[in-house]
């Protein structure tokens, strides 16, 4: 072999060594890439999923009113409904107060506890299961010692959903929960009106979720069961790991099917992401 020869083997072998090493960096490259696009993937699935809840507390004001002296007979289901799920709700990590039959005052005194327990990190929900009755486009939640005969008295004796969400919001609240099971036949609005018809539309406030036992101005009759349909069917979807918003859906969506579509529940959302139910 001449020197020649032997020059341009060395200068081969240098060039191939020198493209290996380029290919490798390419190659380290786009694997690098390709896990910031993955880690970047998994970072927006996170997002849109939503992760509300995974921490900071929990709290839950659930009410069951049943006996209500102005009613033919009580209401079995919202009491049952309300220790169904606030067994539920505790099992997830939820700090629930829960008052059956609670009068004015008593629902006054547990919106105010609810209040103190809220923080900017906080999930709050709220649950009422027994008479409701809209005026204007409000929705109130009657107490069992209401002592109604005109639309100024559920002004005066009722407890404004609205209300009691703008608290909630003002509180800091970084998510507002609400299920409403009241838009039952009540003994109340016939007094001053040709006919009942159940809750007004409750607008959500920012970053809230509201399912209702039907849609505006309708109403269901109860069932036979130990819980109403909607709390039934609610209590199913929470036993599974979706998100809140998942488990109103699928519970809307049960309910009307199991009632053939005479009943079908109105959720509304203001949402930027879900909210984690489990602890």
């Amino acid at each position: 072999m001449n020197l020649g020869q032997l020059h341009i083997s060395r200068r081969s072998i240098t060039m191939a060594v020198a493209f290996v090493g380029l290919v490798s960096l390419a190659i380290g490259a786009h694997a690098a890439l390709n896990k910031r696009s993955l880690d970047a993937a998994k970072a927006i699935g996170t997002e849109q999923t939503g992760s509300i809840g995974a921490s900071g507390n929990r709290v839950a004001l659930v009410i069951g009113n049943g006996h209500y002296p102005d009613a033919s007979a009580p209401l079995s289901q919202p009491i049952n409904d309300a220790r169904g799920l606030t067994a539920a709700l505790r099992a997830k990590g939820f700090d629930v107060d829960v008052v059956e039959d609670a009068t004015k005052d008593d629902m006054a005194r547990a919106v105010a506890r609810l209040k103190d327990k809220i923080k900017p990190d906080t999930v709050a929900m709220l649950f009422f299961g027994g008479y409701g009755v809209q005026v204007g486009r409000e929705s109130f939640m009657i107490p069992v010692d209401a002592a109604i005969w005109k639309e100024g008295d559920v002004r005066r004796d009722g407890v404004s959903i609205e209300q009691v969400l703008d608290a909630m919001t003002e509180k800091g609240a970084k998510a507002k929960l609400v299920v409403v099971d009241a838009s039952r036949r009540n003994p109340y609005e016939r007094r001053f009106r040709s006919y009942s018809h159940g809750l007004a539309p409750i607008s959500a406030p920012e970053n809230a979720l509201i399912l209702t036992s039907a849609t505006p101005g309708k109403v269901a009759d109860d069932g036979k069961g130990q819980y109403s349909v909607l709390v039934t069917e609610l209590l199913n979807n929470l036993s599974s790991q979706s998100g809140a918003a998942s488990a109103f859906n699928k519970t809307r969506i049960s309910v009307s099917r199991a009632s053939d579509g005479e009943q079908v529940p109105q959720v509304s959302s203001s949402l930027m992401e879900d909210v984690r139910i489990g602890g």
